[in-house]
């Protein structure tokens, strides 16, 4: 039987809802999860600390870490950006390879499905600019905010840093609404580390799959495709999605086979339809079993919340998802 909830509980959870709905209306989502990640990863780093250590040692021995942290990240953050602005990795020339490809495509294609496909150059970037249009408001917004983001996420991770050094060494003693509140915050962390850190093992073995069929199985078959290290990037970052950004990923890479042969075409779908399946199982072993969804569940969460707040609503679905489920579950409501 749970225990009753008293009013210090209904505060933490108005203050959580609020915060978490803030991070999304004030374009704070990148700074949450920075700092959360940094927040995660020192605690990691913490456990790992021997028994005995006095309070000082403890204390340096964590700041260390969340600086180490904090420089690894903001390297690893800079690294990736650099990469797809890169020749090598570019979305744009990407994105115009793709387009070309389409073109290129019609004769080799059955008449039912080239029908669908659009006719020219001229009528992928008339697609393109009626998209864009659609879009312009969310756009503009992303690209003025860009460098905001940048910041928020290096304040975020500095704010993550200082919280794991408090919390591992404050003492524990709190005001009941402040117990309520550390609660709701370590609830949540809880599901962004069942969520993200679960979803980067799942990435990972995707694109190692994925890598594996791209640069060395077809080239063993004489097929070499064009963009192979921005084809197995795109697959990690968008495996970072759950179930949604694995699709992403497999349309970019089976367009691009379509630039050698319909057959490798046909070849890169087969692969990827069972690398796709062995993504719902991985998250019903490793995703569900840590928070007890499964993947129509993400999917729907995702769908909804997309609706509401875009691409940034995407991205916090899994995690606000997780963290809901663990509170109703924790009440026994489902």
């Amino acid at each position: 039987m749970t225990a009753p909830v008293d009013r210090h509980q209904v505060a933490a959870w108005i203050f959580a809802a609020t915060a978490l709905l803030g991070a999304l209306l004030l374009h704070l989502l990148p700074a949450l999860l920075a700092g959360l990640l940094v927040f995660e990863l020192v605690h990691r780093l913490a456990a790992r600390l021997p028994n005995g250590l006095g309070e000082r040692r403890k204390t340096l021995a964590l700041l260390l870490f969340a600086v180490i942290v904090v420089l690894a990240v903001g390297a690893a953050l800079i690294g990736a950006l650099a990469f797809f602005r890169s020749d090598q990795g570019s979305l744009t020339v990407l994105l115009a390879k793709m387009a070309e490809i389409i073109e290129g495509a019609r004769d080799r294609l059955p008449a039912w499905l080239a029908d669908r496909l659009p006719g020219s150059t001229d009528e992928i970037r008339e697609a393109l600019g009626h998209w864009l249009r659609d879009h312009a408001a969310e756009l503009q917004t992303l690209g003025k905010e860009a460098g905001h983001a940048f910041a928020h996420i290096l304040i975020g991770m500095v704010i993550g840093a200082m919280a794991a050094l408090r919390e591992a060494c404050a003492a524990a003693d709190l005001a009941p609404l402040a117990t309520a509140l550390s609660e709701r915050m370590r609830r949540f962390a809880d599901a962004f580390r069942q969520i993200v850190f679960a979803q980067v093992k799942i990435s990972a073995v995707n694109t190692l799959f994925t890598g594996i069929y791209l640069a060395l199985i077809l080239p063993l078959l004489g097929i070499h495709l064009p963009l192979t290290k921005t084809l197995i990037a795109v697959t990690f970052v968008a495996g970072l999605i759950p179930v949604l950004g694995n699709l992403v990923s497999n349309v970019v890479i089976v367009v691009v086979s379509l630039s050698v042969s319909l057959e490798a075409a046909g070849a890169s779908l087969a692969f990827l339809v069972v690398i796709h399946k062995l993504e719902y199982f991985l998250n019903a072993r490793i995703v569900g079993a840590g928070v007890g969804a499964t993947a129509w569940e993400l999917l729907v969460a995702m769908l909804l919340m997309e609706s509401i707040f875009g691409i940034p609503g995407v991205v916090a679905a899994p995690i606000y998802y997780a963290y809901l489920k663990g509170e109703l579950s924790d009440r026994g409501l489902v």
